[in-house]
């Protein structure tokens, strides 16, 4: 007769206690991480983080990379390069910016976030050394290490000492002085550059595009998503100033063919070394095709660099390329939380991060083919620095009314100042406003059924913290 153990209930009660008493560390490294200056208050400088690097034996120099930096898309081209990478058998780390419900969303090892152990522990393995830099800082009257500095400190530090084979890392914010930037990356990608950040980043695309150059490394393979002119060139000036081979959408590889299809869409991707017929991407809208395409090139890149010389492949670009069933599983589990993602059915709830005017006109581009709603109603919240008026602009001719509100960012746009803004784009008729999201959106949904109204449904966007905010309402992981 088997032997039953009579410690069940006080393991269980230990293991219980351990798991609350990480969970209650995990919150507070947060908290003090949180206490730093926050990652949109920034300090151009690359001095702290190498500082710290440094003294941790520059973890950066530990794997190999490619580096994504541009406007819009970059998080989803990571997303798909990683998984492109990790298909193939690599082990991967991954860092995006910014999170939607957790923090350790942007570090993440073979497709997985951080786990709370891990980032308990490696927080504590390089406090030491923050706390070292802080000082020098404070003694020499600069400012300490940011939020998003101790992120990148720790995610480079976790990749290291896994140790990935190579990590796909999304700049923050900008590229030269970014603090992602200490990594030598061997692929640098730029998705289309557009005009965002203005008070760090300039007032056009030249200027900007300017700065996101800045992650192309000498002897690295650049990877250019289609671009404004006046973005290319500056692109292209700092490619030839360092030795960079260029591959440029349009040109070296492309989207051949797109179709939408349940869930996504099917596409055909001409790519640096071949041709890739018949791939499932399950997202929608003609910016994941282009993003699916950047990131293939990437990938290619990356993986048939070593010896290939591209000057002399083959035209046909046949049978030169990456295996096609490895490409094809791998886009077939591509994911962008937070992009164009339904978090409720009947009525259908979308919730997008768009945050400036391109990204939003992007989204009423991709909502037009992919979904046939016969009335779709937008809750829409801003930050205070963004271009809101922009942003209305672009969906208004997708949304039968608008709902403004805010979400919980401490910079998100004063109510009534967005209500303003948004009467003048839609007329008064086609606006109501709400102080808490959760009445916006029981509002919204209630407009979209409206008259037992069939394939009504709810559009919430305007920032990436809206897309939090509406997650977290509706309990999505």
């Amino acid at each position: 007769m088997a032997r039953v153990s009579g410690h069940g209930p006080q393991r269980d009660a230990k293991e219980t206690a351990a798991a609350e008493a990480l969970s209650r560390r995990s919150a507070e490294v947060y908290r003090e991480i949180l206490d730093r200056a926050p990652e949109h208050d920034l300090v151009p400088s690359l001095d702290r983080i190498q500082a710290v690097a440094q003294l941790l034996g520059d973890p950066q120099r530990a794997f190999e990379a490619v580096h994504v930096t541009g406007t819009n898309g970059k998080s989803s081209t990571t997303r798909m390069i990683e998984r492109l990478l990790r298909e193939h058998n690599l082990r991967t780390g991954r860092f995006t910016s910014p999170h939607l419900n957790d923090v350790r969303e942007r570090i993440s090892i073979d497709g997985e976030l951080i786990d709370q152990q891990r980032f308990v522990e490696v927080y504590d393995e390089i406090k030491p050394y923050l706390d070292l830099v802080d000082q020098r800082n404070a003694e020499a009257g600069n400012p300490r290490l940011t939020y998003f500095e101790v992120l990148v400190a720790m995610a480079y530090a976790a990749f290291a000492d896994t140790p990935v084979d190579v990590a796909a890392v999304e700049v923050g914010l900008g590229g030269s002085w970014d603090a992602t930037n200490i990594v030598d990356a061997r692929v640098a990608v730029v998705t289309p550059v557009g005009v965002d950040h203005e008070r760090f980043l300039g007032h056009d695309p030249a200027t900007i595009a300017t700065e996101k150059a800045g992650i192309i490394k000498p002897g690295a393979v650049a990877v250019l998503s289609e671009q404004l002119e006046e973005a290319m060139e500056p692109l292209l000036q700092r490619a030839a100033e360092v030795g960079a081979t260029v591959f440029r959408e349009g040109y070296e590889f492309s989207v051949s063919s797109r179709e939408v299809a349940v869930g996504g869409q099917l596409l055909t991707l001409q790519g640096i070394a071949a041709v890739y017929p018949d791939l499932f991407l399950p997202l929608h809208g003609a910016h994941q095709a282009q993003n699916a395409a950047t990131a293939l090139a990437a990938v290619e890149a990356f993986l048939l660099s070593d010896g290939r010389d591209w000057a002399e492949t083959d035209n046909s670009r046949e049978g030169t390329g990456l295996d096609i069933d490895v490409v094809r599983a791998a886009f077939a589990d591509a994911s962008s939380p937070g992009r164009l993602e339904m978090v409720r059915q009947s009525p259908a709830v979308l919730i997008d991060a768009a945050h400036n005017p391109s990204g939003a006109q992007v989204l009423a581009d991709s909502l037009e083919e992919a979904f046939g709603f016969s009335k779709l109603v937008g809750v829409v919240a801003v930050l205070e620095d963004k271009d809101a008026e922009g942003i209305l602009g672009a969906l208004e001719p997708v949304l039968s009314e608008v709902v403004v509100t805010r979400t919980s960012s401490p910079r998100a746009m004063d109510v009534d100042e967005l209500t303003e803004i948004a009467e003048d784009v839609f007329g008064d008729d086609r606006v109501a406003s709400f102080q808490r999201l959760d009445d916006a959106l029981d509002y919204a949904m209630g407009q979209a059924e409206i008259g037992g109204m069939i394939g009504g449904g709810v559009l919430a966007t305007g920032s990436v913290t809206m897309a939090a905010d509406v997650r977290r309402l509706f309990r999505i992981r």
